[in-house]
């Protein structure tokens, strides 16, 4: 079959890998409809994560299940499936309690070893624990498809952020990043009530769905500039919630200031230097809560999923490009130069 290989920073390829097969009773070789490129993919394609010959790479995908393992009960082959970015055992305590991502079985897709999200098939440890069935109609509905990929990650974290952040209804959300994590807190925030959203980026393209999602105000300066921003939109007070998308230090920084007293934070940008922008003192002062991290898409999915189903929430105007497998290359291009937000893969 076909795969997506990471052999060096801008250097991604398209070649053919070894089919995968079920080597556990609990696995199953999924079949991909759709898959995509994330923002966190651009840090190794940028040099700033693992690469190397045989590096897979890719970790949202969903499509239809080849063949399960003896011990596989909830799915046959056939059925249409979503996976979460993280594979779980569903039986440990972490599981149990919502952090699938802490499973001691578990992993993320395109790690050493793995098979990776953005090629022909996958096979999937542990079926049971971390696949989630889909309608078999969803197939036949392209945009439906494509807002069903977006739980496999972007939506769930961006739901995730939300939470942490403590979104409530008729509070008022400061969403800092306009990528498609930060887009999705918008539409999350939205979902969960928020009755005044400020989003902050400086792209028109991104920022106009920002608007769709639910944003009311759009604030396009960063920095200090961004700070005074927000705190003359809320009369000096700042944001009851704020999302943190990106995962500078300047992003923390930023989404430290614009929360008002007793504010809470929700971060989940993949962290790259913004320790050094947490300020203790000032969060201390100010009785900020930090919540966040790697979110646990498997155990969201049930909540989001009927939403999708629905069309209560839409997450698919976040893919801006579509290419065919063998265009991946030119999608991290795409990604990388801002030419596109987020990539759909069609195998």
């Amino acid at each position: 079959m076909r795969a997506t290989v990471i052999h060096a920073p801008h250097d991604i390829r398209v070649e053919e890998v070894a089919d995968p097969t079920i080597r556990q009773s609990t696995d199953a070789v999924v079949r991909v409809l759709r898959a995509c490129i994330c923002g966190s993919d651009l840090w190794p394609y940028r040099g700033e994560g693992p690469t190397g010959p045989e590096q897979r790479i890719g970790h949202e995908f969903l499509g239809v299940i080849e063949e399960a393992g003896s011990d596989v009960n909830g799915f046959s082959a056939g059925d249409l499936v979503v996976a979460p970015f993280a594979w779980s055992d569903g039986l440990c305590d972490f599981c149990h309690d919502g952090i699938q991502t802490s499973c001691p079985q578990g992993g993320i897709w395109g790690e050493p070893g793995s098979d990776g999200g953005q090629g022909e098939a996958v096979r999937v440890p542990f079926a049971d624990g971390t696949l989630v069935k889909l309608p078999a109609d969803a197939a036949s509905d392209d945009r439906l498809l494509t807002g069903l990929l977006a739980l496999s990650d972007v939506m769930g974290t961006g739901h995730h952020a939300a939470v942490g952040a403590g979104v409530r209804r008729g509070s008022t959300v400061a969403v800092v990043g306009d990528g498609a994590v930060g887009l999705c807190g918008v539409l999350a925030a939205k979902r969960l009530g928020a009755e005044r959203i400020i989003a902050l980026g400086r792209h028109r393209s991104r920022t106009d769905i920002a608007k769709t999602f639910g944003a009311t105000e759009i604030v396009a300066e960063r920095g200090d500039a961004a700070v005074e921003a927000v705190l003359e939109l809320t009369r000096g007070q700042g944001a009851h919630c704020v999302i943190e998308a990106v995962g500078t230090e300047q992003s923390m920084n930023t989404a430290l200031r614009i929360a008002r007293g007793g504010g809470s934070v929700g971060y989940v940008g993949v962290p790259h230097g913004s320790a050094t922008g947490v300020d203790l003192g000032h969060m201390f002062k100010s009785n900020i809560a930090l919540r966040g991290g790697v979110a646990p898409a498997r155990a969201y999915l049930p909540e989001l999923l009927p939403d999708v189903l629905d069309g209560t929430i839409d997450p698919s105007p976040v893919f801006d490009m579509t290419v065919g497998l063998d265009d991946v290359p030119n999608g991290y291009k795409a990604m990388d130069e801002r030419t596109a937000l987020k990539v759909l893969v069609k195998p």
